[in-house]
């Protein structure tokens, strides 16, 4: 993989799915579906790759196995920032841990440091927080909690609200699970009249401590593309989460892209 920033992709042609009035719409209709039902979590994003489970290998390979965040950052005190949460899905199986994950000799197959799920939508929020509550890890419920706070990652200033108290420097491990597909398919601009996806690496880099990693997964972006979108400056390529691939028109694809980059550490 190449070391240098490459040219950055063509934009995605805007979409109701770059715009916060779906996604407020979206989560309102996942909170009556399950205020009726309370077996019914909402959408599990990229479910139909296994990309939860996936990345969940991944992470415990890279993380516990290879101690690419340093030796002192165990399953048990690694911190996970969320950006664009849903529903907090992911967060939760982090949290409850893996049947395929061997227990660590502490006896923890879940994942114990500090948690935080943001979205720029107050109705994800309220449903991340009923969920977590019906899962005894929402407020009040000690070091097992899973945060959740509204916070817009492209607009809002992350001290204090994301950047305090243990993370103040950034988090361990930074995710984004789509994320970036929906920021590039809307048709805002910046008040440099870039589309504001141009922006979103500079909005992310600062929550991310030195030597720490962010793993991003796109159904929209190539790993080839989300490398040139990434890579370079205070970012550098790690590694990329294999998927099922099919072929067409003599050429390979994934259905989905999960690429891992690490902040440089100039301590």
């Amino acid at each position: 993989m190449a070391t240098n920033s490459s040219p950055k992709p063509t934009h995605l042609e805007p979409s109701p799915l770059g715009t916060k009035e779906y996604w407020d719409n979206l989560y309102t209709a996942e909170i009556t579906n399950h205020s009726l039902d309370p077996s019914d979590e909402g959408t599990i994003w990229f479910d139909d790759s296994a990309a939860e489970d996936k990345i969940l290998a991944f992470l415990e390979e890279k993380i516990v196995n290879e101690g690419i965040l340093g030796d002192w950052v165990t399953r048990g005190n690694c911190t996970f920032l969320d950006l664009g949460t849903g529903n907090g899905h992911f967060l939760f199986r982090l949290r409850e841990g893996d049947d395929e994950v061997v227990d660590d000799e502490e006896g923890q197959g879940g994942w114990g440091g500090r948690m935080l799920g943001v979205d720029y939508s107050k109705k994800s929020v309220e449903f991340a927080r009923r969920i977590a509550g019906d899962k005894g890890v929402g407020i009040g419920s000690g070091e097992m909690e899973v945060e959740f706070e509204w916070w817009d990652v492209m607009s809002q200033d992350p001290v204090a609200a994301v950047l305090e108290g243990r993370t103040e420097r950034g988090w361990d491990v930074v995710l984004d699970k789509g994320t970036f597909d929906a920021i590039s398919l809307s048709e805002e601009k910046d008040a440099n009249g870039r589309r504001i996806c141009e922006g979103y690496k500079e909005r992310v880099v600062p929550l991310i401590r030195g030597g720490g990693i962010l793993l991003v997964t796109s159904c929209n972006w190539t790993e080839e593309e989300l490398v040139a979108w990434f890579q370079g400056g205070e970012l550098e390529y790690v590694d990329t989460i294999k998927y099922k691939s099919f072929s067409f028109g003599g050429r390979k694809g994934q259905t989905i892209s999960s690429v891992c980059f690490k902040k440089h550490d100039f301590r």
